[in-house]
């Protein structure tokens, strides 16, 4: 049961070019966002879509994996777990980012 505690699955659209960062340990992290869409009938009766535009962080192999076969417009899935950070802006105010921090990548479709 606690694998489920902060669990996420997405399937999206890859919105631009993931950013590949070699860090000093040897170790990648790559950083790209995926687009959600989900559908609905408005009042009228048509057909509108909902856009969600999520920040994916993944580490090592699944980093790797992502420098070599995912690119713009790449249906993904992705498994993985919410993380929150906090830090203080120029203008003072606290700012919150939150990502999923991929653990699994799925390669879906042929864009």
């Amino acid at each position: 049961m606690s694998s489920i505690k902060n669990h996420v699955q997405l399937i999206g659209n890859v919105g631009q070019e993931p950013t590949i960062t070699n860090l000093e340990s040897g170790k990648k992290v790559a950083r790209f966002s995926i687009a959600t869409n989900e559908y609905y009938k408005d009042a009228q009766g048509e057909k509108q879509t909902d856009t969600n535009w999520h920040t994916v962080v993944a580490w090592g192999k699944t980093a790797e994996i992502i420098e070599k076969f995912v690119g713009k417009g790449k249906e993904v899935g992705v498994v993985g777990k919410l993380k929150t950070k906090t830090y203080t802006a120029n203008d003072g105010n606290q700012r919150y980012v939150t990502e999923v921090e991929a653990n699994e990548i799925l390669l879906m479709g042929s864009k």
